[in-house]
């Protein structure tokens, strides 16, 4: 058990920032739960797949631990990401996408995610640059429209 938590906090020392500027925050009117079946329903309305829905407080509590409510949403479209997993197999390290929903320390519900360009730029395929602003753009209107504002 040492040997994982040490590997996880050496893990998460590891990763980039995570508030930097590829991170979008969507102010949310519902509680998570509303908020998540929002999102669903936008992005399966979209035509897009609903891979997973994780629910990190669920799965907090299983092992007698507290987490504020917060839940992922995974999902993807293929017309969308394949060609980009074709031009490079490695984009696949960031697809499908996700989007986190949850309630911060002030009781507020947030939509958030981290933009394809910034999830993507180190791949500098220019046709894979340009298909993550189409992808940005549908996130952007996705969790606008999840957000009840």
């Amino acid at each position: 058990m040492r040997k994982f938590i040490a590997a996880v906090v050496f893990a998460l020392i590891a990763l980039p920032g995570w508030a930097g500027e590829d991170i979008v925050k969507v102010k949310a009117n519902g509680d998570v739960a509303s908020t998540m079946d929002a999102l669903e329903a936008a992005v399966t309305g979209a035509g897009a797949t609903v891979f997973a829905r994780v629910d990190h407080a669920g799965g907090a509590a299983k092992v007698d631990m507290e987490l504020a409510s917060s839940q992922v949403l995974i999902f993807g479209n293929p017309k969308l990401g394949t060609p980009i997993m074709q031009a490079d197999p490695l984009a696949g390290l960031f697809l499908p996408l996700k989007v986190l929903v949850y309630e911060d320390s002030d009781g507020q519900t947030w939509l958030a995610y981290q933009t394809p360009q910034g999830l993507l730029r180190d791949l500098q395929d220019i046709p894979i640059l340009e298909v993550s602003e189409k992808i940005s753009g549908a996130l952007a209107k996705l969790t606008e429209k999840a957000s009840g504002m």
